[in-house]
């Protein structure tokens, strides 16, 4: 058999690799703590699920949904009006995706063609750089520091490489790094695009998970934002509806129609019951976001503080559902720092690598388990003598 070259560009996902081996200590019966991939344990609220449950009983919803409904655009609509104060026309601005995922992994198929220039966040979520691959992009790294606090600086891109790009994907509060970025750095983009006519790709999907009293809003509020880009934002973490796979493009109308155009050739739309979760998610009760956002702090707070308490130093995230963390000293690299942390202590993290050169010498943690297991972690952590090495 013969496959496609293009395969050659990746490699098998770091999760994936992960999971394999989570599967071979649990088949020995070794208990493992996973704290590696972003899977919320926090379900959606009552609301959302009967909307879904009272949907899938209507026999009428299981045909093809093809388009979104009306109502799904208008609520999504209001809700960025409401939340972000940001403008939307239901009819052209903006395109459901089945997942955050999906859409990052097909857009540049509707943006560049074979060898063209995607700037890419260092490190970055995986499907940010895998996305352009699949297209047949060449990369361009742009490096998030922790002495710029993870900002990119624009100003660093060479010229060359600036004139020569099509797309530029960033996204904050960013994964993994946890950085929110201030209101100069969104001019500075709106600016950098407009100069060198590049569409932007914002990713949003942290934004109602910002701690210690700050706040995050939408790339699109700020001025010439809509005449550059386009937002993707995601049910997943807000509303605890990642399994049911719901997102959205939003923003330029041109860069939108193009993604529905390629999408209309690709699915048959998102299932209508899973629509009408949707619906009731962006339109109902909101008090469940704060909640979510609450749980999420605590995590951050007890492993943080727990972890630093033992000898790994952490600092507390900023954002998002994930810590950030430098690797131990003695340790060459953060692969080997995971395979020794999940062989010895059982514990599951993410080596920094897999989101890039600059991920290197960290490692993410994702606050994905109660409180009670993450302090089982730090204890089985602590009995390893994996930090005394």
């Amino acid at each position: 058999m013969k496959f496609a070259k293009r395969m050659d560009r990746f490699g098998e996902g770091i999760f994936s690799s992960l999971l394999e081996v989570k599967r071979r200590k649990e088949a020995a019966g070794e208990q493992v703590i996973d704290l590696s991939v972003g899977t919320p344990n926090i379900p959606p609220a009552p609301h959302i699920r009967e909307a879904l449950c009272r949907a899938a009983a209507d026999e009428k919803n299981y045909v093809y949904a093809i388009n979104d409904q009306k109502a799904l655009l208008e609520a999504v609509a209001l809700w960025y009006k409401r939340r972000y104060g940001v403008e939307l026309d239901p009819s052209s601005e903006i395109c459901s995706l089945l997942g955050s995922q999906e859409g990052l992994s097909h857009i540049a198929l509707s943006i560049v063609d074979e060898g063209e220039t995607v700037l890419v966040p260092d490190p970055c979520y995986p499907v940010f750089a895998d996305g352009p691959l699949i297209a047949g992009a060449k990369l361009f790294y742009m490096p998030q520091k922790k002495e710029n606090g993870y900002i990119i600086q624009l100003k660093d891109i060479p010229e060359d490489v600036a004139r020569a790009a099509k797309l530029l994907v960033v996204s904050y509060p960013n994964n993994p790094t946890t950085a929110l970025a201030p209101d100069s750095f969104y001019e500075e983009l709106i600016d950098f695009a407009r100069r060198y006519e590049i569409i932007v790709l914002h990713d949003n999907a942290y934004s109602e998970l910002v701690f210690d009293g700050r706040k995050a809003g939408s790339f699109l509020r700020f001025p010439g934002a809509k005449e550059v880009g386009v937002e993707f934002n995601s049910l997943s973490k807000t509303y605890g509806l990642a399994g049911a796979r719901i997102g959205f493009c939003v923003g330029n109308p041109e860069v939108v129609s193009h993604l529905k155009l390629l999408k209309s050739n690709m699915d048959y739309g998102m299932f209508l019951p899973i629509q009408q979760a949707a619906i009731a998610a962006v339109t109902g009760d909101q008090s469940c976001v704060e909640t979510t956002r609450k749980a999420y702090e605590r995590r951050r707070n007890v492993l943080c503080d727990s972890f630093s308490s033992i000898g790994w130093q952490m600092d507390r995230s900023q954002a998002t559902m994930f810590v950030w963390a430098r690797i131990p000293q003695g340790f060459a690299g953060s692969q080997e720092f995971v395979m020794e942390l999940v062989e010895k202590a059982g514990v599951m993290v993410t080596p920094g690598s897999a989101f890039g050169p600059s991920g290197e010498g960290f490692v993410r943690l994702a606050l994905v388990q109660d409180e009670d297991v993450i302090h089982e972690a730090v204890k089985a952590v602590e009995e390893s003598g994996i930090l005394n090495r």
